[in-house]
């Protein structure tokens, strides 16, 4: 049933409207159906990023701009929706950083969350808390609120990865605090891959009590090598999901919950021909391809997408994927937010 459109408006009623206005107050009817909509309106706009027509702009800015004079080097992916704002979804922000050869970004800690999804290269590291992980193609890696980390490469080529931040939600709060730190590289206090170790293997150090990084997963790095196999081994047991494919979602093996308290990470694999069912969820999704290519059909829009490539799907709009060629596709949103707050909802396209 459709809400109730406003009542008309008559010369009395305006001249009672404009009386209101030096007083910092509003009539509650004349704005009610664009306060509470009947279903969602999202800004976000369908858009994809080709990642072979931006390398060349990444690397220039690697030759314009040391990662240490420009604390992080990212090209931001902003969505048309959402000009000059910094966001490539109405609650996250996107970028691709890059890290040359020999440079260091420098040590310093915020209170947003952010992942790195690595895209491009072997060799280069994040610490985080003490512990450093050399980063591969494909690795999901998580920084957690307010914690020191830097980014080094000490291999012979670049590295890109894709950032993914709540910076839209903390900002929503007022709630940002960012800090420096007088050396550029951290102190290592683990040895690599020491959470993993600990607790990436379904099991847990005797003692421990939980809760290291909040509601953030103690673990660094989820390496692509085991979430690959994890999907290969998936699809060998039944049919894929006809909405996601196989979908694996990344989870704090504390909680079981999502890896992160305010991003929802997820990897998919989609077998060759393979098409989607039609979907949409309230949380607009970024997605970045690990393997294969296709197309994405988001509403009237159809995107075409390769390795590497990024596209937003926005927040209640009917999507399909296709994939070409057997494909691998990383997946981001904030979704765990949703939850948290009762508001996340889907629809299989049963209605």
């Amino acid at each position: 049933m459709a809400m109730k459109t406003a009542p008309a408006l008559t010369p009395e009623r305006q001249a009672f409207y404009d009386g209101l206005a030096p007083d910092n107050m509003a009539p509650l009817w004349e704005r009610f159906s664009s306060l509470i909509a009947p279903e969602p309106r999202s800004i976000v706009r369908p858009c994809a990023w080709s990642y072979a027509a931006a390398r060349p702009k990444i690397m220039r800015a690697g030759e314009l701009i040391t990662a240490k004079e420009a604390e992080r080097r990212v090209l931001i992916l902003e969505n048309p929706g959402f000009k000059g704002q910094s966001r490539i979804t109405n609650t996250l922000y996107a970028g691709w950083q890059l890290i040359l050869p020999g440079e260091v970004a420098p040590n310093h800690r915020h209170s947003q969350s952010a992942l790195r999804f690595v895209v491009e290269g072997e060799g280069a590291y994040t610490a985080v808390d003490g512990e450093r992980t050399l980063m591969r193609e494909g690795d999901f890696v998580i920084t957690p609120a307010w914690t020191w980390h830097d980014h080094g490469n000490d291999s012979q080529k670049p590295m890109v990865w894709l950032d993914g931040l709540d910076i839209p939600i903390v900002g929503f709060f007022e709630a940002s605090f960012a800090e420096g730190h007088a050396d550029d590289r951290q102190a290592l206090t683990r040895p690599e891959g020491d959470s993993l170790a600990r607790y990436g293997s379904g099991l847990m150090p005797e003692g421990y009590k939980g809760g290291k990084h909040g509601r953030t997963s103690p673990v660094l790095n989820y390496p692509y090598a085991r979430t690959r196999e994890a999907l290969a081994r998936m699809s060998q047991a039944g049919p894929p999901d006809s909405c996601h494919g196989h979908r694996l979602n990344y989870v704090n093996p504390e909680t079981g919950a999502w890896a992160m308290p305010t991003i929802g990470p997820s990897m998919r694999l989609l077998p060759k021909g393979f098409a989607t069912e039609l979907y949409r969820s309230t949380d607009a999704q970024v997605f970045s391809a690990v393997e294969g290519h296709g197309t994405v059909t988001i509403g009237d829009t159809v995107l075409s997408w390769q390795k590497r490539d990024v596209f937003v799907v926005p927040g209640w709009i009917k999507f399909s994927i296709f994939a070409d060629a057997e494909s691998v596709l990383f997946s981001f949103s904030d979704r765990p937010v949703q939850e948290a707050l009762g508001l996340w909802r889907e629809d299989r396209g049963n209605h």
